[in-house]
């Protein structure tokens, strides 16, 4: 697995073995990152939060292409360490919390952009969105990218639905929040 663009481009990340953590498909990722581009434009100074973070893949890649800081959350022991020495490697502004992402606490800033990734099939999207909307987690205008299984149903709450695309076994729904 590796950056797909930006200033750590083609830099290798670290993968924990089994199936534990199931890192973002590269061609997702790739997907993901367009849809995002062609909406928001530059990811300069954005705060990023990476929940149900795993190898930091996808809150990696935002601060890649220009993102300013990144809090990625993650409740597993051997993939934080993974995440961690990710990090490492690449200099990276970012910061690690080991926890339920499910109930992420109060909330140290407001966060641009948002990556959910929750284990495929575990319902674990829909509480997580009502803690960031109820918890002061969200900027004004914040966009969420959420990555379920291909049938899951996403329930939101008040984020808006911008886009759905399907990827293989995955779906990727691209969210706003209220202004």
């Amino acid at each position: 697995m590796r950056i797909i663009a930006g200033k750590w481009r083609g830099r290798p990340l670290l993968a924990p073995e089994g199936l534990a953590t199931r890192p973002t498909s590269a061609r997702a990722r790739e997907a993901l990152f367009s849809m995002l581009a062609s909406r928001i434009g530059s990811f300069a100074d954005m705060q990023v939060l990476d929940l149900f973070a795993g190898t930091g893949a996808l809150g990696l890649e935002a601060l890649s292409r220009g993102a300013a800081h990144a809090l990625f959350i993650e409740r597993d022991a051997a993939a934080v360490r993974l995440l961690q020495q990710n990090i490492a490697r690449l200099g990276a502004d970012a910061d690690v919390l080991q926890r339920d992402a499910t109930r992420p606490a109060v909330a140290p800033r407001r966060f641009d952009l948002v990556f959910l990734d929750a284990p495929y099939d575990s319902g674990a999207s829909a509480p997580t969105l009502h803690a960031l909307t109820t918890g002061d987690w969200l900027a004004p205008d914040a966009w969420l990218a959420v990555e379920t299984s291909r049938a899951e149903v996403l329930e939101h709450g008040d984020l808006t639905t911008v886009a759905e695309k399907a990827y293989g076994k995955a779906k990727i729904t691209l969210l706003r929040a209220p202004g």
